[in-house]
């Protein structure tokens, strides 16, 4: 269930917002989307795993957070990252 090593550095380099960011919102919610659509994916085959699911409403709280943040400090940011990462729709 988790993304492979490969795929997060992929993610990293293409939200990254300068040379060596990797912790930057615009990556944290990159990454959390990810692993939020592969636990989706798990979920809809394992209806009653009611553990993963607590960690996905975890992981999308944690990306809510982040994204009212980022919206709250610089909007423009924000509009671009959840045009690129398709939310919102």
């Amino acid at each position: 269930m988790a993304i492979s090593q490969q795929r997060k550095s992929e993610l990293i380099s293409e939200f990254k917002t300068h040379e060596n960011d990797t912790g930057s919102p615009e990556v944290q919610v990159a990454i959390l989307t990810e692993q939020i659509t592969t636990l989706n994916n798990h979920l809809r085959e394992h209806k009653n795993d009611h553990h993963s699911r607590r960690g996905l409403m975890k992981m999308v709280g944690r990306r809510r957070h982040l994204l009212n943040y980022l919206r709250n400090k610089d909007i423009q940011r924000y509009r671009e990252l959840i045009n690129q990462l398709g939310l919102r729709r």
